[in-house]
Parts: structure tokens; sequence; C-alpha cells
């Protein structure tokens, strides 16, 4: 640490690197199954401490007043610090929609959702967030006290096998306790504009392509590039190399490819909500069959009905017509928004007050 710092600044500062490298040993440890809670907790402590040291540096005291707005209080003797969320409002009070501040922001409530419970299926959905909140850790350490102090040169890149595919739905199909917290992830970005989402201050996103060799021995074998740096060629080659990702992953000239038939819909929903049979009358049903499956798709208007003048007018994210078989083919999107909707017992049922 610097002479030239206060001693309890370098005692915040420390405190607050000390924190997020743990953070990163804890999240990178494969067998850690409690990641993305512990790696949420530790860098929300080094955050804190992290705008403690800056505001201290500043001569501001980041402690809370007494009602009487002349004395701060104390617990236990001490003062009593802000809080992370505090110490956000105050730093970031002229600039309400910075991605820094909406990253930092995203993982306050979601720490204290997190504390108490065992969710590693949570890991992939909120990776990019987690990235970006290291990230910026080090661009504020960087901006407020120099380079010299950032973590980044003392890091390596962390050895990866590909991600895996489970999607939100499939999540809460495993973990039903989860449903609330990954509900509140999507609100939470719902309520955040488009440019937040696609800043890398906000969610990191990354393609790792494999290449065959660098120009020279002494390169580094992964390097990181912000997209928001390069200039407009360079955007638009690094475009055509995702495009050409997309092309080649891509199979041609194949006809209903990835879509299902409604018993195959039907099957793969049974299955994974795990409901087993119900009465329908005098006959004991699977609790989401062929008469439940047409309930939905006309309560959530996916398609038209049958006989219907335009058989194309579909939600093709959910669903597309095949002229020339005259049917109708589902997606694994259907798939997991059916097994979302169906675990709530009131939205079941509502299917048979409708029709």
């Amino acid at each position: 640490m610097s002479r030239g710092l206060p001693k309890i600044v370098k005692s915040c500062l420390a405190k607050a690197l000390d924190s997020a490298l743990l953070a990163i040993e804890t999240y990178n440890k494969p067998a850690i199954k409690f990641r993305s809670g512990g790696y949420i907790v530790l860098m929300n402590i080094a955050w804190t401490s992290l705008f403690h040291a800056i505001f201290i540096r500043r001569g501001i005291k980041p402690y809370y007043k007494e009602k009487d707005e002349r004395h701060y209080k104390k617990v236990d003797g001490d003062y009593q610090f802000w809080e992370l969320k505090t110490c956000v409002k105050h730093y970031f009070s002229n600039d309400a929609n910075s991605p820094i501040r909406k990253n930092i922001e995203f993982f306050i409530p979601l720490r204290n959702k997190l504390e108490h419970k065992f969710m590693p299926s949570l890991d992939p959905t909120i990776f990019a967030e987690c990235q970006s909140l290291l990230m910026n850790f080090d661009k504020i350490i960087e901006k407020e006290f120099g380079e010299s102090y950032c973590i980044r040169e003392s890091l390596s890149f962390a050895l990866q096998l590909y991600p895996s595919n489970r999607t939100i739905a499939t999540a809460v199909s495993d973990n039903p306790g989860a449903k609330k917290i990954y509900e509140w992830i999507e609100k939470y970005r719902s309520s955040i504009s488009t440019d937040i989402l696609k800043s890398g201050e906000y969610s990191f996103k990354a393609f790792l392509i494999q290449v065959a060799n660098h120009d020279s021995q002494d390169a580094m074998p992964i390097q990181f590039i912000a997209y928001d740096k390069l200039t407009d060629e360079q955007k638009h080659n690094v475009e055509r190399v995702t495009t050409l990702i997309k092309t080649k992953t891509e199979i041609h000239n194949v006809t209903n490819l990835n879509l299902m038939k409604p018993g195959e819909v039907i099957a793969k929903v049974q299955k994974r909500l795990e409901k087993g049979k119900v009465a329908k009358g005098s006959k004991l049903v699977d609790y989401f069959n062929q008469d439940t499956h047409t309930r939905c798709w006309k309560k959530y208007g996916i398609r038209p009905a049958n006989n219907s003048e335009h058989p194309e007018a579909t939600n093709q994210k959910y669903c597309i017509y095949d002229s020339m078989n005259k049917n109708y083919g589902y997606t694994q999107a259907w798939v997991d928004f059916l097994v979302l909707k169906m675990q709530n017992e009131e939205e079941y049922k509502s299917l048979y007050d409708r029709i």
C-alpha cells in the first residue's frame, strides 16, 4: 500500500482487495457448490470497503447520523458505516442510470435472498453479471487509486469446460423453492433499459473462440477485448466473426429442425412437472395431457384455432406452422414456458375456468 494514504484508507482498501480475491478464489474452486452465493457475499463486502476507502480519502465520513443530524451513530462503541446501498447512492448521485450502478444494485437484494439458500443452479444464470461485478471493481480501483492497486495482474484465466445449457425453467423445475428468486431476477432485468442491459459494465458476455495458433509465440493465449473500445471497423469485423460462428454451426436444409409434435411436448412437460395423475370425472388422467395442452395454447394465444384463415399467425418463439403438412410444431421454449406456468396451481386451475 502507498505511504501516501491515511491508515484507515489503507485498511479499507486492503479489506476490499482481500475480499475480492477471496470471492474469485471461491467462485473458481470446482469443488464448491455454494459458488454464486459465496462470491456475491464477498464481493458485497469488497465493494462496500472500497467505497468507504474512497469516501474517507475524499474527506467524507461514511457514517450514519443520529436523528439530530449532528452526531454520528455508534454500535458497540464504533461508528456505524454506510451499507453498500447507501454507498452506491452517494457515489453515483449524479448518474442514476450508470450500468456499473445497476450491476451493483442487482446484487444487493440478491445477496440477501441467497445468503441462507443453497442454489448451485443459479450460477450459469447470473454469470455475466458476476463477471461485470468483478471487472467494474477493478475499473473503479484504477480510477480512484491508480493501476498499481488493480488485482487483474495477479489473476489467471480460469480453466473452462463448456457451460451448462440449463435454462431457468429447468432449474426451477429441479428446485421449485427457487422460483421467487428467478422471478425477481427477471423482473429486475426487465426494469432497466436495453442500453444498460447490453452494456458490458452491467453484464459481461463473450465468445470464447478456439484458434489454431497466434502470430507470435509470446502472445497471450487468451485476451480480453472490450467491445465498446473498438473502432467501428473493428466492431464490424467482430460481428462478422460471430455471424460466421452461428452460420458454421447451423444445420441447413432440415425441415422442422428441433420442433416437436404435441405428444412430445406433453410427455416432456408431464415428466418435468412430476405431478402424476389427477381425477377428471370418473377417470384418472395425467396432470398435463392433450386437453391441458390445447387449453394452454388457446389461453396464451401462441397459435390460431383450427381451420383459421391464417394458420401461419403464430408466436414463432413457441410455435411454427408447417404449410406442407398442415400442422404445428412446438419449440423447446414452449416446453420451458409450460413447465414454469403449470407449477402454479392457480394458473393450472385457471385453464379450466376460461374454456
